[in-house]
């Protein structure tokens, strides 16, 4: 038994302290080992991780007083676990930190002896006593940050445990001048934004004064040496570049959200080598050094999870996000930090930025505690989760991925959370090993077809909860999926598609840890070339294809994708299933089709025809069949409109589409109904008929029902398809309750509740990008991460129209002092890759078409508003620049591909606009002055030599 096992045991089992300390003796005796610091450490961890499950217990405040009195804890062993496990949120109580802290001043107020030897081991180093001294200064900093009380005094305790330990700093020059830069930091923030005792504020700046005498007048030196980059490229500060100052979260926020929100485009989080490229591109464009960049890039991150949502059902964007900060963030730090060591960037180096990233991340309590309450909150929310589950802090989880990965270290781990030390393994990790596997190999066990719904359910509830295993997910699915396409195995190719489309979420994992497009042109290539000819069993066949139909359809709607994808060099059209509503004139149809259209329609919708058989099928590609389905339909509707069928018919018909032979082909069918129904309004009453039997039967599938309901709910807020009078087969409510409860909308189906679904007006929609770049500055000033889906925005206007209106909106954000705010968030705009099938490159754009037309406007301002909005456009173009020339380096370099991803060269766009510029320089001194400042700046023409004056 261990010193952990016997200190839980006994406190969880009501033994007395005094019969504790006797048995932790005995056990010393048994084990033969002398009372070192490994017991010490032991029996400190293991209270203080009871501490966190019982605040302030004052029976485990005699367990550590009497092992510190009796020496079988050692004070300075303590110390030094208490200051490093306070930086855990889980254990941030005031009545607890102060106990514990006052605990240890009296043990060393009784023992007469001096600091060092009392609360530092006579051997310590003074680099260890330095990290000591930061330990207190962030349990300073979170004293100050937590309620005040009258019950407990831990701003006091905090301030003489502080005085205590610098008093320990002897000799600083042990220390490197890039670690004494960290401390001077920390304690020059602490003297500057909490109020401080006069003594603790006499000694630290003392303490403050010396590490300022050790740098001297190298500190500016190593900070340009650790901001050096290998690439020849000049990357200035403080000139038309920008100020580049290092508290911003603006730039990282911005990346982080383009990553998640656009994950399945080619430079999203689920594209490996592009994401990369673009994390790297930031990091050149900012200048800033890696463990500087690290520690924005973390704080943006948890800033992200901070103001998401906790929404229940399908609508969690915490969900989404502690999937990626958990799950895929750490793997594309280890793939950055590979990419950069080609270029002078060291495995050490980068472990090391790293390790200072989460020091600093470590004392921002205020953001941590933020994201634990969004946390529960979501967990309140969680009806799958078991309430006996202990919850884990993001933090830890988030450490325990970048251990996993191998970009930290187990020790560093463990300082800064030494509740990691008897960490419990996660569900899925522990059944893994019960079975004997790695845990790929035991999910990959688990998603067979001989795994019950409910069990693969079960299984897909523990993933999602636990990020770590997310990326052994993906790649068992993503082997699954090549492996059953290209054997044609279209049983399991069938059962492995129905389990990803009715479980949402699982999507979103796949998306974010693999271009699940390429996913999309396996289905493709299936779908378009099957044929049932030769089958043995056509019917169970086309049944098993229609789940990889489903499959496809639910990708493509819920991602967005509607450009051709490109894999391998082929290019994949997705018109094939974004056109299955599409309906036909029978004289449009080619000859195959048109014989296909009239078997079927004759099986179908014939009163006399006894139905399909496998001959149907084997005559018929189901290319075809999904094809002809929404033609079928609305022939059908006609027909019945006109007389030629009867209801009875028509009702066989649909019940044919709603069983698993032909249920795949009923998304094309309902839009294509709904469209029909549109145009036609009431002279199409057995349309909606139709909708109504189809998406409100029992057989109808949940994935077709998500599919249709946002469109179905749009076209039913309006007035002329609500004059509709209920018949016995025709009731608008019955619908809108249907959709309503698929989309998961808890409102009343008969109050207005449509706004959320239905199409904006067109004047509503065209202010959507002013409302975006709105939103994105709102963000910025409350230190929040912004957004903006540029994509989106260019679907409501056009590319110069959207410029031109971000250009009208940092202009008065400038006016008001945010010029850092608008050069970055014009920056991103015009400088990030996108996908370019869906978004023209805007440098371009920019620089040719909308620029001039700027020019020439301010040419005509008042000498202020002029000065003003010269320095921004200087600012933009100079930043916009940079940053491309930095993207396209990344995206040669990391992708080993020379491609252009923002249109053209940044070298061609800005020789254009010094030739433009020299041009209009004697009729415009707008174009004069933006020539004559980026000229002047050393660093942009380093870059853009066409600019030498």
């Amino acid at each position: 038994m261990s010193f952990a096992e016997l200190t839980r045991n006994s406190y969880q089992r009501g033994v007395s302290p005094q019969q504790w300390l006797g048995l932790c003796k005995l056990l010393v005796q048994q084990q033969d080992i002398g009372v070192g610091v490994d017991v010490s450490a032991a029996i400190s961890n293991t209270i203080l991780e009871l501490y966190r499950l019982y605040p302030a217990d004052p029976t485990l405040r005699e367990y550590l007083q009497l092992a510190l009195s009796d020496g079988l804890l050692s004070n300075a062993v303590f110390v030094s676990t208490f200051i490093r496990a306070a930086r855990d949120p889980e254990l941030q109580n005031g009545s607890t930190l102060d106990m514990l802290c006052r605990l240890a001043l009296n043990t060393h107020y009784t023992s007469g002896l001096s600091p060092v030897g009392s609360i530092i081991p006579l051997a310590d180093s003074q680099v260890s006593v330095l990290s000591k001294v930061q330990d207190a200064l962030a349990l300073l900093r979170i004293a100050h940050s937590l309620p005040h009380s009258n019950f407990h005094h831990l701003i006091l305790s905090a301030s003489e445990l502080a005085i205590l330990l610098l008093s320990c700093v002897s000799d600083v020059s042990q220390v490197t001048t890039a670690q004494a830069m960290i401390y001077l930091g920390d304690a020059n923030d602490i003297l500057h934004s909490l109020r401080l005792s006069p003594e603790l504020r006499q000694v630290l700046e003392g303490f403050v004064l010396s590490l300022s005498l050790l740098m001297g007048d190298d500190a500016k030196a190593v900070r340009d040496a650790q901001m050096l980059h290998t690439m020849q490229l000049t990357m200035g500060k403080n000139d038309v570049l920008g100020a580049n100052v290092e508290t911003d979260t603006i730039t990282c926020g911005l990346l982080l959200q383009s990553l998640v929100a656009c994950r399945t485009s080619d430079f999203g989080a689920g594209s490996d080598l592009e994401s990369v490229a673009v994390i790297t591109g930031t990091l050149r464009w900012t200048s800033w050094a890696p463990n500087v960049f690290c520690t924005q890039l973390l704080v943006a991150a948890l800033t992200c999870v901070a103001q998401s949502s906790a929404k229940d059902d399908h609508d969690s964007s915490l969900s989404l996000w502690r999937a990626f900060v958990v799950g895929r963030l750490p793997r594309l730090l280890f793939a950055l930090g590979k990419s950069l060591e080609p270029h002078g960037t060291t495995e050490a180096d980068w472990r090391a930025a790293m390790h200072a990233a989460l020091s600093s991340l470590s004392q921002r309590s205020d953001l941590l505690a933020q994201c634990d309450a969004v946390a529960q909150q979501g967990r309140g929310h969680d009806s799958s989760l078991d309430n006996n589950t202990p919850q884990r802090s993001l933090i830890r989880e988030f450490i325990q991925q970048l251990l996993a990965v191998g970009i930290i270290e187990y020790a560093f781990a463990v300082t800064m959370n030494p509740m990691m030390v008897n960490d419990p393994t996660t569900r899925l990790q522990t059944e893994a090993f019960e079975h004997g596997c790695s845990l790929e190999a035991y999910l990959d066990s688990k998603l067979t077809l001989d795994s019950s719904p409910e069990d693969t359910l079960l299984l897909l509830e523990k993933i999602r909860q636990e990020p770590g295993s997310h990326h052994c997910f993906a790649d068992v699915v993503q082997k699954r999926f090549t492996s059953h396409s290209t054997s044609l195995d279209l049983e399991h190719l069938s059962h492995l598609t129905r389990t990803l489309y009715n479980h949402d979420f699982a999507l979103d994992i796949l998306s974010l840890h693999l271009k699940i497009s390429y996913l999309i042109c396996d289905a493709l290539e299936i779908i378009s070339e099957y044929d049932c000819e030769t089958v043995g069993d056509p019917q169970t066949a086309v049944s098993h294809l229609g789940d990889i139909v489903l499959f496809a359809e639910m990708v493509l709607a819920k991602f967005r994708i509607s450009s051709p994808i490109i894999k391998d060099g082929k290019m994949y059209r997705t018109e094939l299933l974004r056109c299955t509503s599409r309906v036909y004139q029978v004289d449009e149809l080619s000859q195959e089709h048109k014989t296909a259209f009239a078997i079927w329609f004759k099986a179908i919708f014939d009163s006399s025809s006894e139905g399909i058989d496998d001959a149907l099928f084997r005559t018929t590609k189901p290319q075809i069949l999904l094809q002809i389905s929404a033609t079928l339909f609305s022939q059908a509707a006609l027909a019945r409109q006109e007389g030629r069928i009867d209801n009875d018919t028509l009702q066989t018909g649909m019940s044919y589409f709603l069983g698993p032979l032909l249920r795949w082909t009923l998304v094309g069918v309902i839009h294509a109904m709904l469209f029909e129904i549109g145009h036609r309004a009431l002279v199409a009453p057995f349309h909606l008929a139709i909708v109504q039997a189809i998406l409100c039967s029992s057989c109808c599938p949940l994935v077709v029902r998500r599919l249709c309901s946002p469109s179905c709910l749009r076209l039913l807020s309006s007035r002329r398809i609500q004059a509709f009078s209920v018949t016995p087969f025709l009731d608008i409510s019955v619908i809108r309750a249907t959709c309503f409860q698929t989309l998961g909308v808890k409102k009343d189906p008969s109050c207005k509740a449509l706004e959320d679904y239905q199409i904006s007006p067109a004047t509503r929609w065209m202010d959507f990008p002013k409302q975006e770049i709105h939103e994105a500055l709102a963000l910025a000033r409350r230190h929040k991460a912004p957004r903006i889906d540029v994509t989106r925005c260019l679907t409501a206007t056009s590319p110069s129209k959207f410029l031109n209106l971000l250009w009208s909106e940092l202009s008065v954000a400038s006016s008001l002092g945010e010029m850092e705010t608008c050069r970055r968030l014009a920056t991103f705009v015009l400088a990030v890759p996108r996908q370019l099938s869906s978004a023209p490159p805007l440098l371009p754009v920019f620089m040719y078409n909308v620029l001039p037309s700027l020019i020439a406007a301010i040419d005509k301002q008042q000498a202020t508003e002029k000065g003003m909005n010269t320095q921004l456009l200087v600012t933009i173009i100079s930043s916009a620049l940079t940053a491309a020339l930095h993207t396209e380096w990344a995206v040669q370099t990391v992708c080993e591909e020379k491609r252009f991803v923002l249109g053209q060269p940044s070298a061609t766009v800005a020789r254009r606009l010094a030739i433009d510029l020299r041009a209009q320089k004697n009729s415009s001194s707008t174009s004069a002055t933006i020539l004559q400042r980026l000229g002047s700046s050393p660093a942009f023409v380093t870059n853009f030599p066409v600019f030498v004056m």
